[in-house]
């Protein structure tokens, strides 16, 4: 694994299905060796229920895209990872839901709040971004402000 000091990423994807694929891999092959691999694991599967969340519950931004960003830090005892997905916003704040054992969908933020450390949701004149910061080793996890 490489020591990475302070690095940030970002990149756009469709407003659509593939943008959450594409996403996935953007973010897996830039940060493989880079942090740790249960590190990994988990921001993949962060950016995959956000970018989900963007193109099932949002509008895009201009040109029809999401915009995906992440940030490495070393902390004194572990690697921190920030990911930071924008949209052009939505008619509800993101949220938590409770849904049965039955429910198809409904657990993205459920998914999100288990693998951060938190997260949380900025609005801003051009839309909403939905954050997590997670780490590794994990911290315990902290509800975002409002959930």
């Amino acid at each position: 694994m490489t020591a990475v000091a302070e690095r940030a990423w970002c990149v756009v994807v469709p407003h659509h299905a593939r943008g959450a694929r594409q996403a996935r891999h953007r973010i897996a092959g830039e940060l493989t060796g880079a942090i740790s691999s249960e590190l990994l694991a988990d921001a993949v599967a962060v950016v995959a229920e956000l970018v989900g969340n963007a193109i099932r519950h949002a509008r895009p931004l201009p040109g029809g895209v999401i915009r995906v960003a992440w940030r490495v830090r070393a902390g004194v005892s572990r690697q921190l990872l920030e990911v930071r997905v924008t949209d052009g916003g939505a008619a509800e704040e993101p949220r938590q839901r409770l849904v049965g054992p039955d429910s198809v969908d409904g657990r993205g933020l459920t998914i999100v709040d288990a693998l951060s450390d938190r997260w949380g949701v900025e609005r801003d004149g051009l839309g909403q971004s939905v954050w997590a910061e997670l780490s590794f080793p994990h911290r315990a996890p902290q509800a975002a402000p409002g959930v």
